[in-house]
């Protein structure tokens, strides 16, 4: 008898039985945070902060400023959660402001949604949330290659919460075969009238009206100081059902993160660091990424003072000339592609580095 037909003789299902990768949001359970762990003053420019592939994007300038953390919490069976806290309040909120936190996809991830196809399926994405106090927010899906999008409100309280949404399937518009950033994950966490203005309208597909991307009864998690937000479990998956949260080992999610940035060892000391080392008038020292980027990384040089695009003399630690990205000139950063750099130096060196191919 096979374990289906044992299964369902047992009167159980196969619902919650794994079929393969199913969570297509990478760090759902906030694991890896490569870059740092905790950065203050938060508010006046988009990044990836803290926890690997969640981006805060912010839009137009707001007084509100927050501090983002990896904190030790979380509902049973998660050891982590993401953390928003707010330090500086902005209760007079232009019409332009918003704060999002969100991730980003490749499209080439994203073909078995079936969008823009009388097949296309709906997705469910599931998420556990809790605050300082009640409070509304609104999640997304966003088609940048199409710019449409579809939005429900979720509701959140002082305990750990699992919010499970459904969106409806779209058949129109595909999404790019491609590793460029098609489809959007959102939480609207704050935002002005030119984004709640209008008549919204929850869980249906169009073509982007901008004020109508916010539910009227939304929360702004700037209206007080010490407003807090965690969220961790995010998971987005095919179907009309939310299922168990996947959970993937850590290597594992280091190395999903990884084709997006990596980092040296020991990138906060700069001591006692061998990420590069080479010796002699342009010797070429070759640097292999961990992982295959998703395209040409960004890649950023620190010497072992910490200073950027610098290089360190092993004998004694001192700062040397300066590494130019795309150049082949003496301590040069020479053709970088999206599996390795070479680079051109003159004098014995060591160095630290990040890689940064982010969507």
């Amino acid at each position: 008898m096979s374990k289906a037909a044992e299964l369902a003789k047992a009167g159980e299902t196969l619902t919650n039985q794994p079929s393969g990768r199913k969570n297509i949001v990478t760090n759902g359970a906030m694991q890896v945070a490569q870059r740092a762990t905790q950065v203050t003053g938060l508010g006046a420019a988009d990044g990836y902060h803290t926890l690997d592939r969640w981006n805060m994007e912010i839009g137009a300038a707001s007084a509100g400023r927050f501090t983002m953390d990896q904190i030790a919490d979380g509902p049973s069976g998660f050891a982590n959660a993401l953390k928003l806290t707010t330090t500086t309040a902005d209760t007079s909120i232009a019409a332009g402001e918003f704060l999002k936190l969100e991730q980003r996809f490749e499209g080439q991830d994203l073909q078995q949604f079936k969008k823009g196809t009388s097949d296309a399926e709906k997705v469910t994405v599931s998420f556990y949330v809790k605050g300082d106090a009640a409070a509304t927010y609104t999640c997304e899906l966003e088609d940048v290659d199409n710019t449409r999008s579809i939005n429900q409100a979720f509701a959140v309280t002082t305990s750990w919460t699992r919010v499970i949404l459904t969106f409806a399937a779209d058949t129109s518009d595909p999404l790019g075969d491609d590793a460029n950033n098609s489809l959007q994950l959102n939480f609207w966490l704050h935002g002005g009238t030119t984004y709640s203005g209008g008549t919204f309208v929850s869980n249906a597909w169009k073509d982007i009206v901008e004020n109508t991307r916010m539910a009227e009864s939304h929360t702004s998690i700037f209206d007080t100081t010490n407003r807090t937000f965690f969220i961790t479990g995010v998971q987005m998956e095919i179907g009309s059902q939310a299922t168990n949260f996947e959970h993937r080992s850590y290597g594992e999610e280091l190395a999903l993160c990884q084709r997006y940035y990596e980092q040296s060892p020991n990138l906060s000391t700069y001591t006692n660091t061998r990420s590069l080392v080479a010796a002699r008038t342009n010797l070429a020292s070759g640097l292999q990424w961990i992982v295959p980027k998703r395209a040409a990384p960004t890649v950023v040089i620190y010497s072992r003072a910490g200073t950027a695009n610098k290089m360190s003399k092993m004998n004694d630690g001192g700062d040397i000339g300066t590494a130019s990205a795309g150049s082949p000139t003496t301590v040069g950063i020479h053709q970088i592609n999206d599996s390795a750099t070479e680079l051109v130096i003159s004098l014995v060196y060591e160095a630290n580095y990040t890689a940064d191919a982010e969507l």
